[in-house]
């Protein structure tokens, strides 16, 4: 399609793939989507992007980020038919981290229906030195909807974008206007004069609750890769509060209307049952699991600081397998291993597309993407945790392991990382 053309689509769930051909010094991109009335969003929950990845409504959701042979999709799922009445736009963005749209070569935006036909596509809108893109957007005309390839640009980043559509960010460089005057300094007299006695004020009637006040979008991330491995919690100010571990994938199986491919090797299995688990040691010299065998969930108020949340089947970027580390209790930490088994449904992580983010209360979120999987493997280390004096950092492992015959994964994990735990078998 050309810049300003439109088509008409289905009013149906469609996947929304930004694409862009990846390379030494090519700076990475994001997906994003907001949802407007009369041209803005209702509020900051009409904004779908990597830290806020699904609509209220279930209607538009970001479904992560793949990279497979030197080409990156990031891709936005969007069913229309779902879309609240009042929205009249979906604005389909990207933004760019580390460059501009200028130095990422083959950008394009793809729309497909649910059969996986091309119902619309816009290539190279043009970028120079813009570090924002509105690349199209879904529009209501008379009933039906359309797709408009639009191709507008900002130099001012996702922020720029996000706030002229009504946005309110939550950024560093806001900190200052956000914070309160001080109160005005008393003279010495004022401080030490005693208080005058006061006569006891009527009683008021009760007011109405306050509504809470509004958060802010927090924009930023940090994304680890093979050249930047690991990241200092520490530095990013996130060492309290609950670390969030998520891992998702790509299934089959429908999610609120939604039919996900299953990767190649594992198409044909409806059961796969994905486990994240923790290999933990504590300060005082013990250590152990967590992990749905043996139901060893742990727990937060107490050794070892560490909770499973569930056993997901999905793979859901809303659900997926999420593990929760307590960092008000990071002194207690020598170190914690984030690994991955297969339970069933599969004989490796060939093909199998999965992303990790790690979300602490205070800080930035740190995602990355799994590798792709060359080898039989059935367990994949994903993140090591460890504590250097009052430093706490994060480092990427990504690491696929192949167990001998006869060997668990989770011996396996012990083994390469030198836990020198005793094993028993277990099931859930």
């Amino acid at each position: 399609m050309a810049k300003g053309s439109n088509t008409v689509v289905p009013t149906a769930a469609l996947r929304v793939e930004m694409g862009r051909d990846s390379g030494p010094g090519v700076p990475d991109a994001d997906a994003s989507a907001l949802l407007l009335v009369d041209g803005k969003v209702r509020s900051d929950a009409d904004f779908v992007f990597y830290n806020q990845p699904e609509h209220a409504s279930g209607a538009v959701r970001h479904d992560g980020k793949r990279d497979e042979g030197g080409r990156v999709t990031d891709t936005l799922l969007v069913d229309l038919a779902r879309v609240e009445p009042g929205i009249e736009t979906v604005v389909l963005a990207a933004s760019a981290d580390g460059g501009t749209f200028g130095r990422i070569p083959g950008l394009y935006l793809e729309v497909r229906d649910e059969r996986g036909s091309v119902v619309a596509r816009f290539d190279n809108p043009g970028a120079t030195v813009e570090t924002a893109f509105v690349l199209g957007e879904f529009y209501r005309r008379q009933g039906a909807w359309k797709f408009r390839a639009v191709g507008q640009g900002y130099d001012s980043g996702l922020e720029g974008l996000a706030t002229d559509y009504g946005i309110t960010v939550d950024e560093p460089q806001h900190a200052t206007a956000q914070r309160q005057a001080p109160a005005p300094q008393q003279t010495p007299a004022a401080q030490h004069a005693p208080a005058p006695q006061q006569t006891p004020a009527p009683q008021q009637a009760p007011t109405a609750p306050q509504a809470p006040p509004v958060q802010p979008v927090r924009l930023s991330k940090v994304t680890l890769t093979k050249a930047a491995p690991s990241v200092s919690l520490t530095k990013q100010g996130g060492t309290s509060g609950a670390l969030r571990v998520n891992l998702n994938w790509e299934t089959r199986k429908q999610f609120s209307g939604w039919a996900r491919k299953l990767s190649r090797s594992i198409a044909l299995h409806d059961d796969l049952d994905l486990d994240l688990c923790a290999l933990y040691e504590l300060t005082d010299g013990s250590k152990g699991v967590v992990q749905s065998l043996g139901n060893a969930f742990g727990a937060l108020d107490r050794p070892p600081y560490i909770h499973l949340d569930g056993d997901d089947r999905t793979g859901a970027v809303a659900s997926g397998e999420n593990l929760t580390v307590n960092l008000d209790h990071k002194d207690r930490f020598r170190r914690v291993l984030v690994f991955v088994t297969i339970y069933q449904g599969a004989r490796s992580f060939a093909d199998l597309h999965a992303t990790v983010t790690l979300q602490p209360q205070h800080g930035a979120p740190i995602d990355f993407s799994l590798d792709e999987c060359t080898v039989p493997s059935t367990v994949c280390a994903l993140a090591l945790l460890t504590r250097t004096g009052d430093d706490l950092v994060v480092r990427r492992e990504a690491r696929y392991l192949v167990p001998d015959r006869g060997v668990s994964p989770q011996r396996t994990v012990d083994r390469v990382y030198g836990w020198g735990m005793n094993w028993t078998p277990g099931r859930k």
